[in-house]
């Protein structure tokens, strides 16, 4: 399936893939400190499991980052 990652096109195997299964694919460390954005709208983390990505889908990892 292709997808949008962060303004990059990839393409990822599977037909079922959800936000979960993308984030265990692409190795994100610390998932939980990541917001995901699916199609401009944000994806709540209670959600991961079972939301599922279809074909030319915009998916963004947001990180939070501290500071001062």
């Amino acid at each position: 399936m292709k997808l949008c990652i962060n303004y990059k096109e990839e393409i990822i195997e599977g037909d079922s893939v959800t936000v979960k299964k993308l984030l265990e694919l692409k190795d994100v460390q610390m998932p939980h400190m990541v917001s995901v954005q699916l199609n401009g709208k944000i994806v709540k983390r209670p959600d991961y499991d079972s939301t599922c990505l279809s074909e030319n889908d915009r998916v963004n990892f947001l990180y939070s980052m501290g500071g001062g």
